[in-house]
């Protein structure tokens, strides 16, 4: 941690600032007040202060890595009390025979500087104290801020593990379901169980190459969107006609990844499994100033859900979506004449 002082250019200006107003002040006061000639005023109080900000300036490197570190407030205090007095002592010293050294022959100002010892101890007090006080509250403000980035890394890092654990309930969610098919598939019809081994592949190799990312382009999920329905087409034929309805004017936009796929696979788990009819699958989306709204829209059996499970899949989009925008309000559900929707409302400037 370096010396706050020079941590940036208005304070180093804001410093160098207090002292050009002190130095002349001070020496108006003591040519006005104690008859000092007024060059020799300046000279006093140039060299008197400008030598207590360089030792100020360097206090800082004892306060920062000796007096801070104890614990002991008595020991704190005493440690305190031996700095100030050998600082101060050494200032009033160095100043006091500087200025004999530059006025020898002035008897009067030698009377002078024998008698303002006492008020230049106080002096070096009160400057000795400004300058512990502001040490120790950037010291603290400093510790701090060290305090909330560490808390703010471990947050991240909590929410991105967080993250992945609910991606992982996701995907091997369908990917058992995908092998089991596969299984099935070597015997019966072997080119279509190799046409859904390359697709799988292709799919498990998008979901481990974005695993860790948070967003993707709308292009790239619709495309990852679209192997994940070749596999399914494999496995259900026509009983799935799934239909999107996305203009190109919304592929550029960053969603979050994989979360369509989950969403489309929820839409066939409670419409498709148990039909033996066509079921419609339909993917829409639009916008206005503030959100991207998808919809996903599918026809079901309302017993399947009680059937099939209860709804993990769509509770993990829910927390993935209040881990990534901070907001419980972005995901929805609705039933209507016995079509299920479900909503995504995504900010377009989160």
């Amino acid at each position: 941690m370096i010396n706050p002082i020079i941590k940036n250019r208005n304070i180093i200006l804001a410093y160098i600032s207090i002292w050009a107003i002190v130095i002349p002040i001070q020496s108006l006061i003591i040519n006005f007040f104690y008859g000092v000639d007024g060059t020799i005023s300046i000279y006093d109080s140039a060299i008197f202060n400008l030598l207590y900000a360089v030792l100020g300036f360097n206090l800082w490197y004892i306060i920062r890595f000796n007096l801070k570190e104890r614990k002991n407030i008595f020991d704190l205090l005493l440690n305190h009390f031996m700095v100030a007095t050998i600082s101060i002592s050494a200032w009033i010293t160095i100043s006091y025979f500087t200025l004999i050294y530059i006025f020898p022959d002035s008897t009067s100002y030698r009377e002078f500087l024998n008698e303002s010892i006492p008020w230049r101890v106080i002096t070096g007090i009160f400057y000795y104290l400004l300058f512990v006080m502001y040490y120790y509250v950037m010291i603290y403000y400093e510790d701090l801020q060290d305090k909330l980035r560490v808390e703010a890394q471990l947050q991240g890092l909590v929410n991105e593990a967080e993250l992945l654990a609910l991606k992982s309930q996701i995907n091997p969610h369908f990917l058992f379901n995908s092998l089991n098919s596969i299984s099935s598939l070597t015997i019966s019809n072997p080119d279509k169980a190799q046409e859904m081994v390359i697709k799988l592949s292709d799919f498990l190799r998008y979901t481990l190459r974005h695993d860790k990312d948070e967003k993707a382009s709308f292009q790239e999920e619709l495309n990852n969107l679209q192997r994940y329905l070749d596999i399914e087409k494999i496995r259900f034929g026509n009983r799935l006609n799934f239909i999107s309805h996305i203009s190109e004017k919304y592929t550029g936009f960053q969603i979050p990844n994989m979360i369509l796929q989950p969403l489309i696979e929820n839409a066939i788990k409670h419409g498709v499994y148990d039909s033996t009819e066509e079921v419609l699958v339909e993917l829409k989306c639009d916008r206005d100033d503030e959100y991207i709204t998808i919809e996903i829209l599918n026809e079901y059996d309302p017993d399947s859900i009680n059937k099939k499970g209860n709804g993990i899949g769509l509770k993990n989009i829910q927390k993935r979506l209040q881990i990534i925008y901070g907001r419980q309000d972005l995901f929805s559900t609705s039933v209507d004449n016995m079509v299920f929707k479900a909503t995504l409302k995504l900010p377009i400037n989160p």
